[in-house]
């Protein structure tokens, strides 16, 4: 199901979210820019009624490619985003050490 989602990028100078929309329901993931070489991920909040079908995930996951595409690397503040990167050895190179 992740790879049929369409997800849109909403930036700003300091801020931004990934949105998905999914049967007219709005998921997010929100992150603050930490200067152009990190992103820190603080929110992903998906409705009850999607719960289950990969949103987060495919959320978390474009969150990772577009950071590996940018050179940027990721703190994942957010518990969700954390075990789903977590869950990804392969996503795991974006992570700010």
């Amino acid at each position: 199901m992740t790879d049929t989602i369409e997800i849109s990028r909403e930036e700003g100078e300091t801020k931004g979210r990934y949105v998905a929309l999914v049967d007219g329901l709005e998921a997010e993931m929100t992150y603050s820019r930490l200067g152009d070489i990190s992103i820190i991920i603080d929110h992903t909040g998906v409705p009850d009624a999607l719960r289950g079908r990969g949103v987060g995930e495919a959320l978390v996951k474009r969150g990772v490619e577009d950071a590996r595409a940018e050179g940027r690397t990721i703190i994942p503040l957010c518990p969700f985003a954390k075990a789903q990167i977590a869950r990804h050895p392969d996503w795991q190179d974006v992570l700010k050490h």
